[in-house]
């Protein structure tokens, strides 16, 4: 396999689904515009306003809240040595500053990065990763998750996760505004009954769409990370061995929780998926038995 086409053919079709994500706000908030009354135009320029300021929010804040809700600390030099050294180690083979390191004290084996960029990075990793994974299955990890640091990946995920919050906000702000203005309604809206189907419509679908493109853009920046990661190690078989200790693993991170679980290293609820193709779908991350495949073939 050609790693590096590998790598650039992943980055194609992640900026294909991010432009289809961009278009499908801007679809919805002219449709439910026009709905309105005509204003198609003014409705789709605050969608993407909106989009901007949340993104702008979540762009300071939200690797801290994230850190909060796993309940995560800093990490310590002596205490969590391999953590350390490893990631130092990483940091001046690729070039990147050295990220803030957190923990959080649970036996499951799972790891996440997050921040802004590479100057405001965060890699957490549990307690079992840092305690049952030998140093070389740890390398694998950390360069994985320091891959997503240096792609830019983290920035890219708090985007998507804005725009299919934007896409439920217009969503669920348009259904209610069919009940408290129904009466008050422009006349410009009136009589276009086609428009207003295709709005409710739109609204009932719209969010699905919207998750169904995060998760697509989640496992294809976890294939990348894959191939990135093992392109800095140069040693596939530290990833593809982690991999298997963590899928043979069954504890749940508690801490967990579905706006978080995408940016984990491996889905952290240690869910049978099942095999068919629409569940498939609305998996966080791509079959770990996948990528354990690719990283073997490397």
């Amino acid at each position: 396999m050609n790693l590096h086409s590998y790598i650039e053919s992943n980055k194609r079709k992640t900026i294909f689904v991010m432009a289809l994500f961009v278009a499908l706000v801007a679809f919805v908030g002219y449709i439910f515009g026009e709905a309105q009354g005509g204003y198609g135009v003014s409705y789709l320029v605050l969608a993407l306003l909106f989009s901007s300021i949340s993104s702008l929010g979540s762009y300071f804040y939200g690797d801290k809240l994230v850190l909060a809700i796993n309940g995560a600390r800093p990490a310590e030099k002596n205490r969590d040595f391999d953590f350390y050294t490893v990631t130092e180690n990483l940091c001046l083979a690729s070039g990147l500053p050295l990220p803030k390191l957190y923990v959080i004290e649970s036996p499951a084996i799972n790891a996440f990065a997050t921040g802004r960029d590479p100057q405001h990075a965060v890699v957490c990793a549990t307690r079992g990763l840092l305690e049952r994974l030998d140093r070389s299955d740890i390398e694998g990890v950390i360069a994985h998750e320091l891959s997503h640091v240096k792609n830019f990946d983290i920035r890219l995920m708090l985007i998507v996760s804005v725009l299919v919050g934007t896409v439920a906000f217009l969503a669920d702000f348009f259904m209610r505004s069919l009940w408290w203005g129904s009466r008050s309604r422009n006349d410009r809206g009136k009589g276009n009954s086609l428009i207003l189907v295709l709005s409710i419509v739109v609204a009932l679908i719209a969010p699905l769409i919207a998750t169904l493109i995060q998760l697509a853009v989640s496992r294809r920046r976890e294939y990348l990370a894959d191939a990135s990661g093992v392109l800095l190690t140069r040693n596939p078989k530290g990833l593809a061995d982690a991999l298997e200790k963590i899928s043979a693993d069954k504890t749940v991170l508690q801490t967990a929780s579905t706006g978080t679980a995408h940016l984990f290293i491996a889905n952290p609820f240690k869910g049978k998926s099942m095999g068919s193709w629409f569940t498939k779908l609305f998996n966080t991350h791509p079959p770990i038995e996948e990528r354990i495949r690719i990283l073997r073939s490397m």
